[in-house]
C-alpha cells in the first residue's frame, strides 16, 4: 500500500518522532522541528506532504541518475520479483539477473571482469578491506595490512568504511578508525594549496607526494592500498588537480600498492564517463560502486575487481571467508540491468560530458561572480560554491555563523534542495536534467545566495 495524504503533516511527523531513528541526525533536535515528509516524485523534482514542489539537485543522496519515474526500472523490479524475488549466491549457485549485471558491469567498465556485490557501498568498502589484505596473504606478504585514505573523505557508515574515511566527527563516535587505516591530506587547492600561493597544478604534485611521503613513514612493506574517492563527494565536491590523480597512480604503482577508487558517487556518468576515475585519468586495481548503479531505485552496490587481484584470488587464494545475504540480489541487479539500458539508450554519459556538464560549467561560471561565492567548481554534474565572508580576500565566515546552513534553510524555503558542507554549498542534480532545468535550477541558487546575503549584512557578517 502506497503511503498516502490520509495523515496530515503533522500526524507524519509525529510518527516519525516517535519511531523513527534517522540517520546523521540530532534526534532531539529533529523531533522538535519535524521531519519534512517527501510523498511523490518526477523526472528532477519532489513533493512534500504540504504539496510545495522541490527541485532536487541532489539526485536524492547522489544516487538518483536517470531521475524519478522511469518505468522501465519499476517493470524490471516487477518482472523479476514475480519471478524469482529472492535467491542468495552462497551454496554454489547464481541467479541469471546477477550474472548478466557482471557481464554488463564487465562491458561498461573496460579492464574489469570481475565483480563482487553487495547491498551498498559502505559494504563494498568493508568488502575492499577484507579483499585487499586476502590478496597480500596470497601473495606471501601477509605484512601488508595498512590502508591510505584522507582526511575528510567519505568512505560509508560501517566499521571499515567509517574508519577509511577522514570525518573527524564520525571518528570521535564508536571507537574509530580501526587500526590499520592511516590518513593523508586532502587535495584541497583553496585551503591548501592557495594560501602557498601554488598554482592547482603544483599543487596537485605537492598533494601526490603527501601519499608518498606516509608510504615512506610506514614502509612500504606494510601498506596494502590507497583509498580514495576521484572528487571527494561528501566532503564537499572537491575537485583535485588534473596533476594529482596520475601522479598518485604513479606512487602507488612504484611502491606495488593497490590503488582503490570509490566510485559510490562519481560512477554510472556523473562525471560525464562511466567512471570518475576515467575522468580524472587513473586506473584502480579495485572499484567501489553502488548509488548509480540502480539510480537508487533499489540498494545494490559491490565492487569492481581488476585483473591483478581477480586472477590472485582466483587462481591462489581458495575460500574467501566474506559475503553478504544480498549479494546479487536478483530484484536489485534486475532494477541495475533496466537502469545501464537506460544510460545507454538515452545516451546519459555523453549528454552529461557534451551537453549539461559544459553547460553547468558556464553557468558557474556566472555564479562565481556573485559577492558571497569565493569558488566555483563543477565535474560533469557536480557542483561547488564556496562561501566567503570577502571575495576580494577569500575570507571565510566565522565558524559559529554556520553560513552554509544559513543558505541550506532558504534553499528548503525556496524549493531547492542543495547541500551544506561547511562553508561549501554542493550539487549533483539527476544526470536527465535540461539546459532548460539548469536555467532553473542556477536561478533558484542565485535567489538563495541573495538571501543568505542579506542575512550576512544585516547580522554585521559580511561586508
Amino acid at each position: 500500500m502506497l503511503a498516502s495524504t490520509a495523515r496530515t503533516t503533522q500526524e507524519w511527523q509525529a510518527a516519525d518522532a516517535a519511531h523513527f531513528l534517522h540517520p546523521f541526525t540530532d534526534f532531539k533536535g529533529l523531533a522538535r522541528k519535524g521531519s519534512r515528509i517527501i510523498e511523490r516524485a518526477d523526472n528532477i523534482y519532489l513533493w512534500d506532504s504540504d504539496g510545495h514542489k522541490i527541485l532536487d539537485a541532489m539526485s536524492g543522496l547522489w544516487c538518483v541518475n536517470v531521475g524519478y519515474g522511469q518505468q522501465a526500472l519499476v517493470d524490471a523490479a516487477t518482472a523479476q520479483l514475480k519471478q524469482l524475488p529472492f535467491y542468495n549466491a552462497f551454496f554454489q549457485t547464481a541467479t541469471p539477473p546477477a550474472i548478466r549485471l557482471a557481464e554488463v558491469l564487465a562491458e561498461v567498465a573496460p579492464g574489469y571482469q570481475h565483480v563482487f556485490f553487495s547491498g551498498s557501498g559502505s559494504e563494498g568498502n568493508d568488502t575492499v578491506v577484507r579483499m585487499v589484505r586476502r590478496y597480500w596473504d596470497v601473495m606471501g606478504q601477509p605484512e601488508r595490512t595498512v590502508i591510505i585514505s584522507r582526511h575528510n573523505a567519505y568512505h560509508g557508515s560501517t566499521m571499515a568504511g567509517a574508519s577509511l574515511g577522514g570525518m573527524a566527527g564520525m571518528h570521535a563516535q564508536g571507537g574509530l578508525p580501526i587500526p590499520g587505516i592511516e590518513h593523508i591530506e586532502q587535495p584541497y587547492w583553496w585551503a591548501h594549496g592557495r594560501p602557498q600561493g601554488l598554482s592547482r597544478d603544483d599543487f596537485g604534485l605537492q598533494a601526490a607526494r603527501w601519499l608518498e611521503e606516509r608510504i615512506e613513514a610506514i614502509g612500504a612493506h606494510k601498506v596494502a592500498a590507497f583509498i580514495g574517492e576521484p572528487v571527494q563527494g561528501a566532503g564537499g565536491v572537491i575537485i583535485p588537480p588534473a596533476t594529482y590523480w596520475p601522479e598518485v597512480e604513479r606512487i602507488c604503482r612504484k611502491h606495488g600498492i593497490l590503488l582503490v577508487a570509490d566510485e559510490v558517487i562519481t560512477g554510472f556518468g556523473r562525471t560525464g564517463r562511466w567512471f570518475g576515475s576515467e575522468t580524472l585519468g587513473f586506473k584502480p586495481d579495485l572499484m567501489t560502486f553502488a548509488k548509480g548503479v540502480t539510480s537508487g531505485y533499489i540498494p545494490l552496490g559491490g565492487v569492481l575487481v581488476g585483473s591483478r587481484v581477480a586472477e590472485a584470488l582466483i587462481e591462489r587464494g581458495g575460500e574467501f571467508n566474506h559475503g553478504y545475504t544480498y549479494s546479487g540480489h536478483p530484484v536489485a541487479c534486475a532494477v541495475a540491468l533496466a537502469n545501464i539500458a537506460l544510460i545507454r539508450e538515452q545516451g546519459l554519459v555523453e549528454h552529461v560530458h557534451d551537453d549539461v556538464g559544459p553547460y553547468l560549467a558556464a553557468r558557474y561560471r556566472e555564479l562565481a561572480e556573485h559577492p558571497l561565492v569565493g569558488d566555483a567548481e563543477t565535474c560533469g554534474l557536480m557542483g561547488a560554491l564556496l562561501l566567503v565572508r570577502d571575495k576580494a580576500t577569500g575570507e571565510a565566515f566565522a565558524d559559529e555563523v554556520e553560513i552554509g546552513m544559513v543558505c541550506r534553510g532558504h534553499c528548503f524555503r525556496e524549493g531547492l534542495i542543495m547541500r551544506a558542507v561547511g562553508d561549501r554549498m554542493i550539487i549533483a542534480p539527476p544526470l536527465v536534467i535540461t539546459r532548460a532545468q539548469i536555467d532553473e535550477m542556477v536561478a533558484l541558487i542565485r535567489r538563495c545566495l541573495d538571501l543568505t546575503l542579506a542575512d550576512a549584512r544585516a547580522a554585521g557578517w559580511a561586508r
